[in-house]
């Protein structure tokens, strides 16, 4: 696409923590930063993406079916560490071409959850990349784009309701039978809250039930919310498992999920973010 559009949609995206409207408007979206092959100079490029589980996403480099290769496609394959931003999180990421059998499945599910990439592949005589982006893991979690921890709570908040209210609209579309990718997308969901919630347990609810002990009721109730979520997360996932998995079914489950989650993270958002927020006083630990 053009620089000027994609620099704008940088800019909002940039802006609004990855939410952006327009061509991309509900869609899941990145933006990769790579390394120049002939200019070494950073590049930066809004793409969609597909959940591949275990911390790592799939990217195609379609460049709308034309006859060559995207820049940031032989700049990746020159030098594979790129930087990833989610819009609430920015993370650097090895970068691998799949081959084989490994980018045909690939390549099949992103087909089965949009026609439109097999319709490029019609259009063009190269065979289309398939890169899955690993995240390099490094000392701690990855940075997240927010100035406070009441924003960066909001951030990832509004993330989570973002990628379920896609869950929900793709499996609306859904036809008898549930999709691979689909399946993917609603297990990397599950991992993803799992992950939050244990981080929360472990190390932001300790240290507000140390710093703020008024809090103690609302931390016991968000804690004993994440075992209820856990439970229906638990659910969805062996629903999704099964062989012949119903759509409808499915859809069910993600309704319970999506409702109890809502009513959590609302009602943790309002407990929390304006303690976190709070200008420190003269005893209290920066």
């Amino acid at each position: 696409m053009p620089n000027d559009f994609n620099q704008q949609v940088i800019e909002e995206f940039r802006a609004n923590a990855g939410e952006v409207g327009g061509y991309f408007e509900g869609a899941r979206l990145i933006l990769l930063t790579t390394t120049g092959a002939r200019s070494g100079e950073r590049r930066t490029t809004p793409l969609g993406y597909y959940p591949d589980g275990g911390g790592s996403v799939l990217v195609i480099a379609s460049a709308g079916g034309s006859p060559k290769h995207p820049d940031w496609y032989h700049n990746l394959v020159a030098q594979p560490q790129v930087t990833v931003e989610t819009g609430v999180f920015t993370y650097e990421a090895k970068a691998e071409v799949l081959t084989g059998t490994a980018r045909d499945e690939a390549f099949a599910r992103a087909v089965e959850a949009d026609s439109g990439w097999a319709e490029y592949q019609a259009g063009t005589r190269r065979v289309i990349p398939v890169v899955a982006l690993h995240e390099i893991a490094g000392d701690g979690p990855p940075n997240v784009n927010a100035s406070s921890m009441g924003q960066a709570v909001k951030a990832i908040h509004d993330a989570f309701r973002r990628e379920l209210a896609l869950i929900r609209k793709e499996i609306g579309e859904a036809g008898a039978t549930l999709g691979a990718q689909l399946r993917i997308n609603c297990l990397t969901f599950c991992q993803g809250l799992h992950n939050h919630h244990t981080g929360e347990d472990l190390g932001m609810f300790p240290f507000l039930a140390d710093q703020r002990p008024e809090l103690s009721p609302a931390l016991d109730r968000l804690r004993e919310e994440h075992v209820q979520i856990a439970a229906l997360t638990a659910e969805l996932k062996q629903v999704i498992g099964t062989a012949q998995a119903d759509p409808a079914h499915v859809r069910e489950e993600v309704e319970r999920l999506t409702a109890a989650l809502e009513t959590h993270l609302t009602y943790e958002e309002e407990q929390l973010i304006p303690v976190l927020d709070a200008p420190a006083g003269p005893g209290d630990t920066p």
